[in-house]
């Protein structure tokens, strides 16, 4: 292995073995880069309940934009292994990233593909789990392809399918096409869809892990969560914990886009800076243009402004600074946009994705895009603002069937908070 690839390795776990042209990495050069050697090691040398202690110990938490941590999720499954539910179990991988803005997991599945698949069997192999599933969204058509060539080639060489690499362990994986709706990035909504159902989300509990997928445990992991087990495994949670600048493990797919001039995704560790992340490696705002607001992760998060730019990058500092870390790809907002305009076009597509499950989704989002665009008309005034306000107060985490509506609002909620006079400015 070249010197800086190894240095790569050791700083890089998701992103070392990809190539300057860009082009797919596929089973031969995979398996040079030191591919596989996670599943090698755990096969011969842990029990699942083992690798289930290693995650729990290395705290890597959920990277699908909740940031649950992953061992407690496994720890669940481990709970409901019985003599009924030990052959029927599943794991999914969430791979649906609908959230606007957000492109993480795409750039991983479709240059890197057999670093998701080795992380699925890992996962499996822990879980006891004998049939997993990729609910991938329908669009990610490329996505798609490289990761049924994965698989073939995964199977081929005996790392799917019976007796992998001469244990007792069997695995197939299948790929299912989401139909494009936002609202199956949602576990239970995603379960739903996955057996036929309508992508309505699941009361809970009961949780996944005790009754999901056609009523046995489950679990559900994001694209980028599973990524990380092969290198937690194969070289330890101490040296994953050294990865990071803060509490929170490890390193995380972050990103900018907007009127930036290097818009991309890059993996770093938790802790750098979003002015570091801006002016870095997005190279800055375009044309000079001055940043008004960011979303530190995906359209529905709340605004952060300018003056929010040098706290470091985490699940637990973004949530200080008001907002949540979400997917940490961030979108720019320069200071020549108005935040009116730009909330209707948010709060269109959150209101079009609600599922209609529960009045306060169903009805509030709609009513705050017509308030939004009466606005805009310049037929608002004062009072309009209040009852937005009072929307986003209605639809605020418990008091809707799940996190769609929250989140929806969260960048209203913020807007109203940080940028009044955007909204002043249509009033006659």
């Amino acid at each position: 292995m070249k010197k800086k690839n190894k240095k790569l390795e050791e700083t890089h776990p998701l992103t070392w073995r990809l190539r300057e042209d860009q082009k797919t990495v596929f089973i031969n050069e995979y398996l040079k880069k030191n591919g596989y050697a996670g599943l090698k090691k755990a096969i011969s040398k842990f029990s699942p309940d083992e690798i289930i202690k290693k995650v729990i110990n290395s705290e890597l938490k959920g990277r699908g934009g909740a940031g649950f941590p992953t061992g407690m999720k496994w720890e669940l499954m481990k709970k409901s292994n019985n003599i009924n539910t030990k052959y029927e179990r599943f794991l999914i991988c969430n791979a649906d990233e609908m959230e606007p803005g957000t492109y993480k997991d795409k750039l991983l599945m479709e240059k890197n593909p057999h670093l998701l698949i080795e992380g699925i069997i890992l996962s499996s192999y822990a879980l006891n789990v004998p049939t997993s599933y990729i609910f991938l969204r329908g669009e990610y058509t490329e996505s798609n392809y490289f990761l049924n060539i994965a698989i073939k080639e995964a199977t081929r060489e005996g790392f799917l399918g019976k007796k992998i690499l001469g244990s007792n362990f069997n695995l197939n994986i299948f790929i299912h096409t989401g139909a494009g709706r936002y609202i199956c990035g949602e576990e239970t909504a995603l379960i739903n869809s996955l057996e036929g159902k309508r992508a309505n989300p699941r009361f809970k509990p009961p949780f996944p892990a005790n009754i999901g997928l056609w009523g046995k445990p489950t679990c559900v992991n994001n694209v980028e969560t599973l990524c990380n087990i092969p290198a937690i495994i194969l070289h330890g949670t101490t040296w994953y914990k050294k990865l990071s600048k803060t509490k929170d493990h490890g390193t995380k797919m972050m990103g900018f886009s907007g009127k930036v001039n290097k818009p991309g995704v890059w993996e770093l560790p938790f802790g750098i800076t979003a002015r570091e992340l801006l002016e870095d490696y997005a190279q800055g705002m375009q044309n000079n243009l001055k940043l008004k607001a960011w979303l530190p992760g995906g359209a529905g998060t709340d605004f952060l402004t300018y003056k929010h730019l040098d706290i470091p990058i985490d699940f637990t500092n973004i949530n200080i600074a008001g907002s949540r870390l979400g997917t940490a790809i961030s979108i720019a907002i320069d200071e020549k946009t108005n935040i009116v305009p730009l909330l209707i076009n948010l709060e269109d597509f959150f209101s079009r994705e609600s599922c209609g499950w529960c009045t306060p989704c169903r009805e509030g989002l709609p009513w705050s895009l017509k308030i939004l665009k009466k606005i805009e008309s310049g037929l608002g005034n004062i009072e309009d603002i209040k009852v937005l306000d009072k929307i986003c107060t209605d639809l605020s985490p418990g008091k809707t069937f799940c996190a769609h509506a929250p989140g929806a609002v969260s960048p209203l909620k913020s807007a109203i908070k940080y940028f009044i006079s955007d909204f002043k400015k249509y009033f006659i």
